[in-house]
């Protein structure tokens, strides 16, 4: 395009979207509410790193966006008159990707993330075109790796693994220099003085050096969270964030409440690990569960609600009002209102040397990370919920077999209709009903599966070095300690569910009953897979999250 040089070289298709050129009454809506400046040639605006990074509208003359990784700059693109700058970190108010200065000399208008916020939340054919740019910046630059930050591990390293899903999963753009594949890998061990011994290592901002890091201390070394005021009260903390805790974020924070959401990991929960979700609403084609995360993600930061990542809740001060959540951080967080949407985790395989393979060979998710570690090779995905067919049928595109193991005597009663036809009509997947695992074996990393036919009681054993389990579900819900009623299998009861027993143990001390979805502390509801009773879908959850959201309203005018 004649107003831009794009060294990411978009997909054509989509360029006009991700570069879009604003129409001078549009540019003079974003100036009503910035001011225009000059700016002259070589002039830094942001540099890397920089917090609240401004959002930039040339008027005239260029700005260049530079990337530095691993010590070496490259242009990202050369913005024109009618162009702006940002991505999605402009609206999370995390630091700057990249350097943004002036290639030549002209003027902009410049806004600072408050003000762009406004204009987004108000101007509704420029929140459209600015969000969707955003995004799809945030896709390019995840897609070619071009970020802020170089991960050097091994394709065999649980540890690495784990670092590519927490990035990936946080859709934060990084290159990957795999240490038994890439040529060049040493120069930079030695660059920045790493042993092979340290591996992974993390360099961040092209200067820090992060040794088999935390996701905790990656999220402090890329600012994913911004400090907390302990003596600012919140209307409302949700803590987790899959479908049914981001929708909770979205419609309060667009209903005008204060909302942080606490989220141990990254967002999406399980199903942020799942390939494609081909029964959501909206999406005929599919969604992938990162996809439809990152969109509500952004979504909700559109509206003003705050996030911290890698920061779940390790406790709720149930005995005093405004509640207080204390984090895994260390951060003491008091809010009038709580929802509850922590989930629930894959139940592991009952195997005495399973923790030895898990993310050397054993998987609780099935996304292009895990993918990449098994193409061309048979595989095993143990369960017979949708989780299990999404995995066994993206799996099958690219690996030899798919062996799906389920304990039951088949797929009618757990799983959709569209999945098992599907997988009924993939010769890449095997269905074994009545089978269960009942030994895994290798030397540091898996070789070997053996299987039980629990008909014959027949056992077999085959070279398999990958296996996904997504089986059961256990729920997060043990750093509540007691504050509110579980039921025998350690679900939260709510509402309806809650016995004149559980209040009574509780001292509900309201004259009316909880809330639909409330639980027996008044003012702290649970939504989603943590819920007793709850329905296993995406679209469940998300309505769950928007329901309690009302609900809350009415608490806080209590």
């Amino acid at each position: 395009m004649a107003d831009h040089d794009s060294p990411l070289a978009p997909l054509s298709a989509r360029a006009d979207q991700i570069f879009p050129i604003l129409t001078p009454a549009q540019l003079a809506r974003v100036a009503r509410l910035g001011r225009v400046r000059a700016v002259a040639s070589g002039e830094v605006l942001v540099r890397e790193g920089d917090p609240g990074v401004p959002f930039f509208v040339v008027k005239s003359g260029r700005i260049e966006v530079v990337a530095n990784s691993g010590g070496s700059e490259r242009v990202v693109v050369v913005h024109g008159p009618g162009a702006f700058t940002g991505e999605a970190h402009t609206l999370s108010g995390r630091p700057a990707l990249f350097r943004t200065q002036a290639a030549a000399d002209g003027e902009v208008v410049e806004l600072d993330r408050e003000r762009l916020l406004n204009l987004i939340q108000t101007d509704g054919e420029l929140s459209e075109i600015f969000m969707r740019a955003f995004l799809l910046r945030r896709v390019e630059l995840v897609a070619q790796g071009v970020g802020n930050v170089v991960l050097i591990g091994s394709l065999h390293s649980p540890a690495t693994l784990r670092i590519r899903e927490f990035l990936t999963r946080n859709g934060h753009p990084y290159a990957f220099m795999d240490l038994d594949r890439d040529a060049d890998v040493q120069d930079l061990l030695d660059r920045f003085h790493v042993a092979i011994s340290d591996i992974p290592v993390l360099i961040c901002h092209g200067v820090d050096v992060l040794r088999n890091p935390t996701n905790d201390r990656i999220a402090a070394c890329l600012g994913f969270n911004a400090p907390v005021d302990p003596a600012r009260v919140r209307d409302l903390v949700v803590v987790g964030a899959g479908p049914a805790g981001l929708a909770a974020a979205v419609y309060g924070a667009s209903e005008g409440l204060d909302v942080l959401v606490l989220e141990s990991d990254a967002p999406g929960g399980q199903a942020g690990a799942s390939s494609k979700i081909e029964n959501y609403l909206g999406f005929p084609t599919g969604i992938s569960g990162l996809d439809l995360a990152n969109r509500a993600y952004a979504q909700a930061e559109k509206f003003g609600a705050d996030f911290l990542v890698a920061r779940g809740a390790s406790r709720l001060g149930c005995d005093r009002r405004p509640f207080v959540l204390d984090t895994a951080g260390g951060e003491r967080i008091p809010t009038r209102a709580v929802v509850i949407a922590t989930g629930a985790e894959y139940r592991r395989l009952p195997l005495e040397n399973l923790s030895r393979y898990e993310g050397s060979g054993v998987y609780y998710a099935a996304t292009a990370v895990e993918a990449q570690l098994c193409g061309g090779e048979e595989v095993i995905v143990v369960g017979g919920g949708n989780s299990a067919g999404q995995a066994a049928a993206y799996l099958a595109r690219t690996v030899r077999r798919v062996h799906l193991l389920v304990r039951g005597e088949g797929l009618a009663a757990t799983m959709s209709r569209y999945l098992i036809r599907r997988i009924e009509d993939n010769p890449a997947i095997e269905l074994r009903t009545r089978t269960e695992v009942v030994a895994l074996e290798g030397e540091g990393t898996l070789e070997g599966v053996r299987w039980r036919d629990k008909r014959t009681g027949e056992e077999e054993t085959r070279p398999i070095r990958h296996i996904f389990v997504m089986t059961g579900a256990e729920p997060n819900t043990a750093w509540l300690a007691g504050c509110v009623a579980l039921d025998e299998k350690g679900f939260i009861k709510t509402g309806p569910a809650l016995s004149p027993g559980d209040l009574a143990a509780a001292r509900w001390p309201l004259a009316r009953p909880p809330h639909l979805l409330e639980t027996s502390l008044p003012g702290v509801f649970a939504v989603g897979d943590v819920r007793g009773g709850n329905i296993k879908r995406v679209a469940s959850a998300v309505g769950e999250g928007s329901i309690a959201v009302a609900f809350v309203h009415q608490v806080l005018q209590e």
